[in-house]
């Protein structure tokens, strides 16, 4: 109980308000919830264990609208499950090694190819290259290790393409979902999951249930295009406030 103890009643105020935050922005976009989750969290757990909690979230929120998931998404997301699975125990290896001011900048230039990628004119909506899938896989499976972050390499593959909205997030949604699970599989092998991390997601996932249930109906009440542009803000801030920390 030694972490619940160390987190005082402002962190977990705080950490709830970033839980309803981060989860109505998921609702709205399809991702972001670790991204904008972790840093929060980071303020008073270690990285490592704010990268494990937030894939606990991921993974309740997931396995609550799974139906749909599994009904609306891409076949490629399999592919780049399959891939994630593989490289995230290398990224979360890495990320026990290595210090957390080299893991910022990391972290921080793969936000801002992101948000750079998510720019470029939007491509067809079969085109997606099979080296393409195979390099998105390995490094949303990197990052989800190494940062909690599958997000980074998978929106600008899905929403820079002309497919469905909810094609595009449904299958987002899936690959977050399993990258978080192998997350938690791999901390666990690895010897770093503490089990007082699932009695912290517990108390956090009420608000990151409401907030991606209000998020998912602001959602259908938004034209495509603001949609879009809604995604394009949240990378964009994700990778302002990353070099900003890796910066500072």
């Amino acid at each position: 109980m030694e972490l619940l103890a160390g987190y005082g009643s402002a962190a977990i105020v705080a950490a709830l308000l970033a839980a309803f935050g981060s989860a109505f922005v998921r609702g709205l976009t399809g991702f972001g919830m670790a991204i904008l989750l972790v840093p929060v969290l980071a303020l008073a757990l270690s990285p490592l264990d704010a990268v494990l909690l937030t894939n606990f979230l991921s993974v309740f929120i997931g396995l609550s609208e799974i139906r749909r998931l599994l009904r609306g998404a891409e076949r490629s997301a399999w592919v780049i499950i399959a891939l994630v699975a593989l490289t995230t125990p290398v990224g979360l290896y890495l990320l026990s090694v290595t210090s957390p001011a080299l893991a910022r900048v990391v972290i921080a230039f793969i936000a801002l190819s992101a948000f750079l990628a998510i720019l470029l004119p939007r491509r067809g909506a079969l085109d997606h290259h099979p080296a393409t899938t195979g390099s998105v896989g390995v490094m949303s499976g990197l990052m989800t290790g190494y940062a909690g972050m599958p997000g980074p390499p998978v929106v600008p593959y899905y929403v820079g393409r002309d497919i469905p909205r909810e094609t595009a997030k449904a299958s987002m949604l899936l690959i977050f979902t399993c990258a978080s699970t192998t997350g938690l599989v791999s901390g666990a092998a690895l010897g770093v999951l503490e089990a007082t991390l699932v009695l912290l997601a517990v108390l956090l996932f009420p608000a990151v249930l409401l907030g991606n249930w209000l998020g998912n109906k602001a959602s259908g009440r938004i034209a495509d295009r603001t949609w879009r542009i809604c995604v394009g803000l949240v990378l964009g801030a994700a990778a302002v406030a990353a070099l900003v920390k890796a910066l500072g």
